[in-house]
């Protein structure tokens, strides 16, 4: 018990060294401005849009969330962990009784805790404007946000494991290009069961299907899934829905974050 309280004190102290580094981040607080203002300016869309003022706010809101939350992460899952490495800070850091896995996932518990407090604080801002609208929250809007809070992790995930290998540009530049990726996965199978594309293109396709998260899962309101159109405005998804697309998160989150403390395990830092 004592060897499971030790590691837990370690995560607990990297994860918590962590978040007040990120949030000396000036950057995050030009991102809250930025999502506050994108509500405000909801207000001015939802008044150009007759009868339409609940249905902006609540688009405006939630794409604040996942877009701003999804590129923070992946800032903060390049910077923070590249940064120790940059500065040498992880030479100490490693001579210390602390295995680098746990450094790693301690690394990621702090920016999962900050992107946290930044979802719920985007959260806020969508549920004031909403309020001031005089709009009633719906369990909708709740389940939409545990989806996109769950895709801001992931993409957290995959930013960290770049960054275990790779330089802040490329690990930026990949990851983005994950998330990019795995927001049009509806589009690739829809090509890839089209008689118009060539073998080569479906080969291609089934591989990145198979190797990039699913993301499309959290961000689902305004499309099609199982052939039905789903949206937070009307008919939407259910809690059984939204913890079952959250388990699939977990596992990616789980499946990257291994493969990045094996990758950082087996760096050499001379």
């Amino acid at each position: 018990m004592t060897g499971v309280a030790g590691i837990w004190g370690r995560l607990w102290a990297i994860a918590l060294n962590t978040f007040r580094e990120a949030a000396r981040i000036r950057v995050l607080y030009g991102v809250l401005v930025l999502v506050f203002g994108a509500n405000a300016f909801a207000i001015v869309l939802g008044e150009m849009s007759i009868h339409e003022q609940a249905r902006v706010a609540r688009d405006v809101g939630l794409a604040g969330i996942s877009l701003f939350g999804s590129l923070t992460a992946i800032f903060l899952g390049v910077a923070l962990l590249y940064a120790e490495v940059q500065k040498r800070t992880v030479h100490a850091i490693v001579s210390k009784p602390i295995e680098r896995w746990e450094f790693v996932l301690g690394k990621y518990l702090g920016i999962a805790t900050t992107l946290t407090v930044l979802v719920a604080l985007f959260t806020v801002a969508m549920v004031l404007l909403l309020l001031y609208q005089g709009v009633t929250v719906s369990g909708a809007v709740g389940k939409a946000v545990v989806l996109a809070w769950m895709e801001v992790l992931t993409v957290a995930a995959i930013a960290v494991f770049f960054s275990s290998f790779s330089t802040p540009f490329l690990s930026g530049i990949f990851a983005l290009g994950l998330f990019v990726i795995g927001r049009v996965t509806p589009d690739m199978k829809a090509a890839l069961g089209s008689e118009e594309a060539s073998a080569t293109i479906k080969g291609v396709l089934s591989v990145v299907l198979e190797v990039v998260p699913d993301l499309h899962l959290f961000a689902i309101s305004g499309r099609t899934l199982d052939g039905q159109h789903v949206t937070v405005h009307g008919d939407f998804v259910s809690w059984g829905y939204v913890a079952t697309a959250s388990g699939y998160g977990l596992l990616w989150i789980a499946g990257l974050l291994a493969l990045a403390m094996v990758i950082f395990q087996r760096r050499d830092f001379a």
